[in-house]
């Protein structure tokens, strides 16, 4: 079910309003129920496979908060293991088999492995990350163990973050579950405007753009570098439209019931550095990895090669997180060198007692190195393989072909999708807020997006980028 849907605007009503109308005691319940249902409307047959490490996780948090000594490490990895297990299988088997195979044909021979026709169920990246948080905080003693099976299911459930996050962390959202949230007018206006915006951005502007992304990225060989890097720099406002488009439809529609989620986006093309960006892109799964890997790992407060090494592996297993392709690895690896880079570059200017003086100029032009160095790291994420991707970059870079500029996409839908991002930029950096107090104000810019798209709306129910991760 998807959030740019009538079945879900029909779902999302009548789940509210039965929220608020239902006794306290039972309102878990019909959250469960409607989650469940929300998930089944992908692939049904999949819920099993979340209720299986649900149930694991449910007994082992239990379990971890009763035991003492060793026996606790055990529960720990015996749940991380099911957690990880589950996803290797369905998101990676097929890769490491398919790489596997093609080791072995140096040497002549076949790996003895079958390969699985399975479909990745949707969102298992995210709801696998939220629920190893979940038993890593109770090994910590952090979290207490929930012993409200159906309130644990909840949790790792939510169906306005069960596909594409914000991955949450128990301390924010369990308790959340036991409180009693009254309907708040205020509180559903600022909800509303939100999923609104989200929406907007997603039907408008990222479906818009990615109509000339995918046809340009589909026909990489017919397509002059001019249109790619057209459509290299669409696809950067396509995927964080995309993306914080669902993440904003998911908050905003837990804000009206009540419910608060973490912000997973604070306009990151704004960024002055790659380690600024990645304080305001997908904050989420960037402060689970700092938590739950980096840190432990040693974080910065190791060796110098060590903390570089820490670095790269973190970005590789991010690049891995988000899909089983050779094109997400080098996308992390990217990002991981970005930011060794950058530490090399401070190291060498402070010993040279260089010193930048802050200015707009400056400020803005490390905004747009910045911008340019994440959009160039896209192209990998984007194209289908290695092949493909710098197949894109010689072109891109190849600059005999811009003697003769032919453009492959239409040149009106080109510039209003470019006005289009020039809006959204001065929203973001003016107006990141959209105050919803004033009555007025609040229902001229409801009416005003909501016929912006319904006017300029690209309603073709495609699906959110992130579901496939």
């Amino acid at each position: 079910m998807l959030f740019n849907s009538i079945q879900f605007l029909v779902f999302f009503i009548i789940v509210s309003i039965l929220y608020f109308r239902l006794p306290h005691k039972f309102r878990w319940l019909l959250l469960l129920l409607s989650s469940c249902y929300f998930y089944m409307a992908f692939v049904p047959i999949y819920i099993l496979i979340l209720g299986f490490t649900i149930i694991i996780d449910y007994f082992a948090g239990i379990l971890l908060e009763i035991t003492q000594g060793e026996k606790r490490r055990f529960f720990l990895i015996a749940s991380l293991i099911a957690n990880i297990g589950v996803l290797a299988i369905f998101k990676y088997y097929n890769f490491i088999n398919l790489n596997l195979d093609n080791l072995f044909h140096v040497f002549g021979a076949n790996t003895p492995l079958p390969y699985l026709s399975i479909l990745l169920p949707i969102g298992l990246s995210f709801h696998t990350f939220q629920a190893m948080s979940y038993t890593i905080e109770v090994y910590r003693g952090k979290q207490k163990a929930e012993r409200n099976f159906g309130i644990y299911a909840l949790y790792v459930m939510f169906y306005p973050q069960l596909v594409a996050g914000p991955i949450e962390r128990p301390q924010n959202l369990i308790h959340q579950f036991h409180e009693k949230h009254n309907f708040d007018y205020e509180r559903f206006k600022s909800g509303l405007m939100l999923m609104a915006f989200g929406f907007f951005k997603k039907v408008v502007i990222a479906d818009r753009l990615a109509t000339m992304v995918d046809y340009s990225y589909t026909n990489v060989n017919s397509s002059s570098g001019a249109t790619l890097l057209i459509s290299t720099f669409f696809y950067a406002f396509q995927i964080y439209c995309d993306f914080s488009g669902y993440s904003e439809i998911a908050i905003g529609a837990a804000k009206i019931m009540g419910f608060s989620l973490m912000d997973n986006f604070r306009s990151p093309y704004f960024s002055k550095s790659i380690a600024e960006f990645w304080k305001r892109w997908h904050i989420s799964l960037s402060t689970w990895f700092k938590d739950y890997l980096y840190i432990p790992l040693g974080g910065n407060r190791v060796s110098i090669p060590r903390w570089y090494f820490n670095l790269l592996i973190v970005f590789l297993i991010s690049g891995l997180w988000h899909g089983a392709n050779w094109t997400f690895i080098i996308w992390g690896a990217l990002h991981g060198l970005y930011l060794i880079f950058a530490i090399l570059k401070d190291k060498f200017l402070k010993s040279i007692n260089f010193k930048f003086h802050q200015n707009v100029i400056v400020i803005y032009l490390n905004i747009a190195i910045t911008f340019s160095l994440v959009t160039f790291a896209w192209i990998f994420f984007r194209a289908e393989n290695i092949k493909q991707s710098f197949k894109v970059i010689s072109k891109i870079f190849n600059l005999s072909s811009y003697s003769n500029i032919t453009l492959n996409l239409n040149s009106t839908e080109i510039w209003f999708s470019v006005l289009l991002i020039v809006l959204l930029s001065f929203k973001e950096k003016f107006y990141n807020v959209i105050k919803t107090k004033n009555n007025f104000a609040f229902y001229s810019q409801l009416f005003f997006l909501f016929f912006i798209c319904f006017l300029f709306g690209v309603f073709n129910e495609k699906q959110f980028i992130y579901f496939q991760f």
